[in-house]
């Protein structure tokens, strides 16, 4: 029942199908906002005119970015039982994109003046242009990190066999679940705004959607590999690393619940946070080899 569920969520073959309809939809999506976007401008259409939404030509960019986003998701599930190292990678090239989604949000609305840094809208533009460069950067060394871990693993062969099949286990519990919650966010949100205002309809109201309530099922997820680990290992310096990538995910999702230059440095700290613990950890398995 493992094998064939695996291999209709999360074979080879899935992954490509999927990604070519992600890629046909954010298409598609673009081209829809910004129709959206230049009738509304020409009172074509008054369908949520008052809204941010559709202000901007620059602001379309952001609906396929959340498609991307979508398949990214699916993306950190493919590669769990892969690599543990991929998987937590995942989680920090998700939030990089996010901050990178709001760029363009940023982008439809800078007020280009002299007094650029008492304007808060340009201001946060500098942010989050900052920490994107920089954790982009970090992502990067964390990468080849883990691939030196990789390189180096030398765990019995029967271990990682059976801590492979406890996260395909895993893993395909989590396609339908987040499958799921994503529906169940998107009517929800749906819901809200044709019961209420144009207003409602704003970047800030749909910039955390689904993603808070998503790193927070991760946390959950990071827990239950934590406790796994302990059948197979009981090496200090790999249960500081699995319990690390837990903290840096608890400081990822403690950055949905701020806003402003808390919420940017919550987010740089956390993936330096997972840098520093695995450069440690591989300095600690350099040293036994």
């Amino acid at each position: 029942m493992l094998t064939k569920l695996y291999k209709v969520f999360l074979s080879k073959e899935t992954q490509e199908r999927i990604e070519k309809v992600i890629l046909y939809l954010a298409l598609v999506s673009f081209f829809i906002h910004l129709a959206l976007t230049y009738l509304s401008k020409l009172e074509i259409i008054d369908f949520l005119s008052d809204s941010d939404f559709l202000q901007n030509p620059i602001s379309a960019i952001y609906t396929p970015f959340s498609f991307i986003l979508i398949y990214e998701v699916y993306l950190l599930i493919y590669y769990l039982p892969k690599s543990f190292t991929t998987y937590i990678t995942k989680q920090y090239e998700i939030i990089t994109l996010i901050i990178i989604r709001k760029l363009f949000k940023d982008l439809s609305s800078l007020e280009l003046s002299t007094n650029w840094f008492d304007i808060k809208g340009d201001l946060q533009f500098t942010y989050d242009i900052l920490a994107s460069v920089i954790l982009f950067y970090l992502i990067y060394q964390f990468q080849k990190q883990g691939k030196r871990k990789a390189v180096k693993q030398v765990d019995s062969k029967l271990n990682i066999d059976r801590f492979i099949q406890r996260k395909k286990i895993i893993a395909v519990i989590l396609v339908p679940l987040f499958f799921v919650m994503a529906t169940v966010t998107l009517l929800g949100w749906l819901s809200d705004v044709s019961l209420s205002s144009s207003d409602s309809l704003s970047f800030e109201s749909i910039n955390n959607l689904f993603f808070d309530e998503f790193f927070t099922v991760l946390i959950l997820v990071d827990v239950v590999l934590l406790l796994i680990s302990f059948f197979y290992t009981d090496e200090f310096h790999k249960i500081i690393r699995n319990s690390g990538f837990i903290v840096s995910t608890i400081l990822i999702r403690m950055s949905f619940g701020s806003s402003g230059l808390i919420s940017t440095l919550l987010i740089v700290i956390a993936v330096l946070f997972g840098l520093s613990i695995i450069l440690i950890h591989n300095k600690y398995e350099k040293h036994r080899l």
